[in-house]
C-alpha cells in the first residue's frame, strides 16, 4: 500500500493549494479540516506516512495534537511538519520542542516544503 501525506488545516483554501503541489509532483494526499478530525484518521489508517499539521486550528492547535500524537505508540515516529501563517521569532524552535520534525511558515515554499518531504517521507 502506498503512503500517503495527511494535510491538517482549517483553511480549505491552504488545503487545495497544498494538495495541488503534491499532487502535481505525484503524491497522494488525504485531508483533515481539524485536529480532531486528524486524529481519528490517524488512529484508523496505517497507509499514512507523514503529516503537514497547521498549527492555528480553531478546535484544537497543533501544540495540543502533536502532544496527543506523541503519546501513540503505533505512530509517535510518524513525521509531522508544523505549517503556521503567523511565524514570529522562536516559532521554529517552540515547534521542534513540541515534537515536530520540521517547521514551514506560510505562504509556503514550495522548494523547501519538497526538500523536507524527501528528507522524512519514505513513501
Amino acid at each position: 500500500m502506498e503512503k500517503e501525506i495527511l494535510i491538517v488545516d482549517d483553511d480549505v483554501r491552504n488545503i487545495f493549494a497544498l494538495k495541488a503541489v503534491l499532487k502535481s509532483r505525484g503524491i497522494t494526499c488525504l485531508t483533515a479540516g481539524s485536529a480532531a478530525e486528524a486524529l481519528t484518521m490517524l488512529r484508523n489508517r496505517n497507509n499514512i506516512g507523514m503529516v503537514l499539521m497547521d498549527i492555528m486550528m480553531p478546535d484544537m492547535d497543533g501544540y495540543e495534537a502533536i502532544a496527543i500524537l506523541r503519546g501513540i505508540e503505533a505512530i509517535k515516529l510518524l513525521p509531522i511538519i508544523a505549517v503556521t501563517a503567523k511565524a514570529m521569532k522562536g516559532d521554529r524552535e517552540k515547534c521542534l520542542q513540541a515534537g515536530f520534525d520540521g517547521y514551514v511558515s506560510k505562504p509556503i515554499d514550495v522548494d523547501e516544503l519538497l526538500i523536507k518531504i524527501k528528507e522524512y517521507f519514505t513513501g
